[in-house]
């Protein structure tokens, strides 16, 4: 998956060196009145109910990705698994609440205030009186200084991940009572608030081997509502119990079970009745079927669309009639299973029977996930397309701003979080989202999308359309990083050892293909895909949609409909042609397509730009796996909105394990999507992400997390004054500043918020999308009889 957590803090290294210039900007929303942090796009989804509408006890079986390699948040290979069990068994100073901003957890801390400011920052922290570790002794002074040495950096011995503010502690005493802790900071620290959570015992953090090696399969010692029973790794899950010392709202659950389920196996286990929670991709929850789609109130019916089959994304069979095929279709086949052709007759009543036998198989999947519903807002994440600026033509920030310029952010949104019923407006900041302190649509700095201004920029920078291009000695043109061949002799271009192009079927995972380049085919299509009269063969404009302005959907990646029905050679949708090559596209007809030769239409894609006899063609990497087709999909249009300015785009995709650490970390790639989670504290979390890269002291380039090799000094300073400074109001306008110039040098352009969708048995209550708050474990559980959570209205907050 395309996701990067902010918990590591991990440091690459590259041989490329970059600099960037200064660049005006605009004047911020944020110096007006009015406060332009917004409201959330999205609220959570998780059956809301009151504890007493609660049953008491129950296991929760809730799929994760993988059982963790460690329980120690600080430590590199902590993952989401990781901070789940933290948030359920260890004390945390702060939590999120619904609007992403952090809030004090009255459950360990009565209070926390500056207290001093000259000549030092001084915290108090007064603990609940109640508070104490599994093992019946107090949270305490003893717990917080052994956190600080761990993790301030000192001392080598720790392997630690990040050491973020808590470098900045000078000293750690007890208070005026056991109860109080006084932490005494070096140097100023607005994030404060980020610093002991999640708290671990001083029996983890007290020396290097405990730290390294004590807390990464078992955590004896805790101090939340549940306590780890075991981590399993033969059945590839964490169990969490009640904690018998716990002196909060107890909890109802009496067992939490994180089981590791592959994504696409996900369905298969709540049909099995082995999960009761469990995110899902969109695809999947759409294929899940009618169960777990919108219905009618009253009538439980599945929505209907305009033409009186299911609704797009009610999971409902596209055709009517009998095992979901036409009347026409059904007629047919009665006709051959009843005709004289005997050897026909015999082969369509096997097919009959196992459609039957499928339409039967689909009946019982939906009748076990009756008791399922999709819980869907907006994860405290965003996507963002990342341009490589350490080298090649994107080195060149007049090109950055040309690929920005290009893109239709709006319709991006669109096509991903539209057909899911969220909000679909663009993320406007690189350091927060949408109701959080610090959000401010800072994309004005960089301008909108103008293709007209993109091509100047790509002019001033010296590329030219319909340049001489030049080959050479090893076949390169492009402009972008080099491609490798596969292991059938072809390359990345999909070509053989013959130059010529391998066709590759629209919706293929693998391999590679170019899009923007203007070579024509003997048959009159540009290598592009493109008829002469401007649309793609499949029957689609440039735009990806249909003659007639209406979205084509693809059909599914099995190649069977929704009944697990093989379908025919022809797609009805998209127009691809039969082995007779006629277009089959609704409404097409032989000839009904411009002669070879006619001239391309006003507004047709921009010739391919060239400069110094080398194409400007980029390399876009994507994952290849069954949860990224909303990536894919992004990146098909982003292709075509670069094509329409001249910039051509060799599309690679590649396995998801390699895809983060063997392209994007280690810079093999131009263009790349993937997302960041926001946080309640950027000027901490983001600034190793957007910090100018320094050299090492072998040589190489540190980049800490900043995978676009794009930074500037201007930037470093407005971070490292925004976290020195306990004016938060000084410190947003701080950091909306930093995000204006983030957008100007344009070295990752935020796209949309990430969708949360889960798949969540009926009766589960507080539990689901919960978008920006930390859940509360020791409220889920299951309802009671009779009673119903609280969901979110049909129209998500906007």
């Amino acid at each position: 998956m395309s996701y990067v957590g902010v918990g590591p803090r991990a440091v690459m290294r590259s041989v490329a060196f970059l600099t960037a210039g200064v660049l005006a900007v605009p004047a911020l929303a944020g110096c007006s009145s009015e406060d332009p942090s917004g409201k959330p796009l999205a609220e959570q989804d998780v059956a809301a109910a009151a504890r007493a509408q609660v049953s008491d006890g129950g296991t929760l079986r809730w799929a994760v990705d993988s059982v963790p390699d460690t329980l120690n948040t600080f430590q590199s290979d902590a993952d989401a698994a990781t901070t789940r069990v933290a948030q359920a068994v260890l004390p945390s100073m702060y939590r999120m609440d619904e609007t992403g901003r952090p809030v004090r957890n009255p459950d360990y801390l009565e209070s926390a205030e500056v207290v001093e400011t000259e000549p030092k920052q001084v915290v108090v922290y007064k603990l609940n009186q109640q508070a104490v570790w599994s093992d019946g002794r107090e949270i305490g002074a003893a717990d917080f200084a052994a956190q600080w040495r761990a993790l301030s950096g000192k001392d080598s011995a720790y392997w630690t991940a990040r050491n973020a503010g808590y470098d900045r502690i000078e000293k750690i005493q007890r208070g005026d009572s056991d109860l109080e802790v006084k932490v005494t900071f070096s140097r100023p620290y607005a994030d404060w608030r980020s610093l002991f959570t999640p708290l671990y015992p001083k029996d983890v953090m007290g020396t290097p081997d405990a730290f390294n090696d004590g807390a990464r399969r078992k955590l004896e010692v805790t101090a939340g509502p549940f306590a780890v029973e075991k981590v399993d790794t033969e059945d590839d899950e964490v169990v969490l119990t009640g904690n018998p010392r716990w002196w909060g709202e107890p909890a109802k659950l009496d067992r939490i079970v994180l089981r590791a389920v592959p994504r696409d196996e996900r369905v298969s286990e709540l049909v099995a009745g082995k999960l009761d929670l469990a995110e899902v991709d969109p695809g999947t929850a759409e294929r899940a079927g009618l169960a777990a789609a919108e219905r009618e109130a009253g009538t439980g019916a599945p929505l209907m669309g305009p033409d009186g089959t299911p609704a797009a994304g009610s999971g409902g069979s596209p055709l009517p009639g009998p095992q979901g095929r036409s009347a026409a279709q059904a007629l047919r086949s009665w006709a051959v299973a009843n005709g004289s052709d005997e050897e026909a007759a015999e082969e369509e009543i096997e097919a009959r029977e196992e459609r039957r036998e499928a339409r039967a198989k689909l009946e019982r999947r939906q009748q076990a996930l009756s008791g399922f519903e999709v819980r869907k807002s907006l994860e405290p994440a965003y996507t963002q397309l990342a341009l490589n600026g350490a080298d090649g033509p994107l080195a060149d920030e007049r090109v950055r701003r040309a690929v920005a310029r290009a893109l239709d952010r709006e319709e991006l949104a669109e096509a991903v979080l539209g057909p899911l019923g969220l909000p679909t407006e663009p993320v406007g900041s690189h350091l927060a989202l949408s109701g959080q302190a610090a959000y401010a649509d800072g994309s004005g700095a960089l301008g909108e999308q103008d293709a007209k201004e993109a091509r100047a920029l790509l002019a001033d920078a010296g590329w030219v359309p319909g340049g001489p291009v030049k080959e050479s000695e090893d076949g390169e043109e492009a402009a972008g990083a080099e491609g490798e061949k596969d292991e059938d002799g072809k390359d990345e271009d999909g070509k053989d050892e013959d130059g010529k192009d391998e066709k590759k079927s629209e919706g293929g995972d693998e391999g590679t293909y170019i899009v923007g380049e203007d070579g024509k085919n003997t048959d009159g299509k540009n290598t592009d895909g493109k008829n002469t009269d401007g649309k793609n063969t499949d029957g689609k404009d440039g735009d990806g949609k249909d003659g007639d302005g209406k979205d084509s959907k693809d059909g599914d990646e099995d190649g069977k409909d929704e009944d697990g029905d093989e379908t025919d050679d022809t797609d009805q949708e998209s127009g691809e042609k039969h082995s007779s090559g006629k277009n089959t596209a609704q409404g097409g007809a032989t000839g009904a397509y411009a002669p070879k030769g006619t001239a391309a239409p006003a507004g047709s894609a921009t010739a391919p730009l060239a400069k110094d006899g080398k194409a400007l063609t980029l390399r876009f990497v994507l994952p290849s796996g069954p949860g990224s087709e909303a990536l894919r999909t992004v990146a098909d249009r982003i292709s075509d909105m670069l094509e329409k300015i001249g910039i051509g785009t060799d599309v690679t995709k590649v396995p998801d394990e390699s895809y983060f650490k063997d392209h994007v970390a280690s810079g093999e790639y131009d263009l790349a999507l993937y997302s960041w989670p926001a946080s309640a504290f950027p000027a901490t979390d983001a600034r190793p992400i957007y910090a100018k890269p320094v050299p090492a002291a072998d040589g190489s380039l540190n980049v800490a997390q900043n995978y676009t090799r794009v930074g500037t000094d201007q930037v470093d300073q407005l971070f490292d004054q925004a976290m020195a400074t306990l004016d938060q109001k000084e410190a947003r306008d701080l950091l909306r500043k930093a995000d204006s110039r983030i957008w100007a040098a344009a070295g990752s352009i935020p796209l949309y918020q990430r969708p949360q969708i889960l798949a969540a048995r009926k009766n589960l209550a507080n539990a689901g999308a919960f978008g920006f708050e930390t859940p509360v474990y020791e409220d889920m559980g299951f309802l009671e009889k009779g009673a119903h959570g609280s969901r979110p209205s049909a129209s998500p907050a906007s």
